[in-house]
């Protein structure tokens, strides 16, 4: 079994000024050691934060944050099996006036469809899409 990080974990890192290093370390420590990866959903939000920077100095520390750890995982991309996942999982749960934030939703279906649980800091709105194991950062 695997976990995909969701960004909310990769940003509460760089925030803490984590090193790439001492992430990677926290993240073992608190799920033991299973393969992480990122989905290309997650990056697409990551990379979003990057641009999205106050200062060329938090844009530069993002950039090399991010260019570390890409170093180091896998991204997984959003396939035709993930997209059809996730358009049955968000008919089925807005038919229940259930609304999950749409990234949200994509970065789930990409773990469901591998087998894998989120690690996340947004427990909130990934217990709400079914059968998805979710981890507390």
């Amino acid at each position: 079994m695997g976990l995909i990080l969701d960004s909310s974990v990769v940003i509460a890192a760089e925030r803490r000024g984590d090193t790439v290093e001492q992430f990677i370390e926290r993240v073992v420590n608190a799920t033991g050691d299973q393969d992480a990866a990122l989905s290309a959903i997650g990056l697409t939000e990551l990379i979003h934060g990057l641009y999205r920077a106050k200062s060329p100095a938090m844009r530069l520390r993002r950039e090399s944050f991010l260019t570390e750890l890409l170093a180091d995982l896998t991204v997984y991309p959003y396939t035709k099996e993930t997209a059809m996942l996730a358009g049955k999982l968000d008919g089925e749960q807005q038919s229940k006036g259930v609304v999950i934030p749409f990234g949200d939703l994509l970065i789930g279906a990409t773990a469901l469809s591998l087998g894998y649980s989120v690690l996340t800091v947004n427990l909130r709105d990934f217990r709400r899409i079914p059968g998805l194991s979710v981890v507390q950062f």
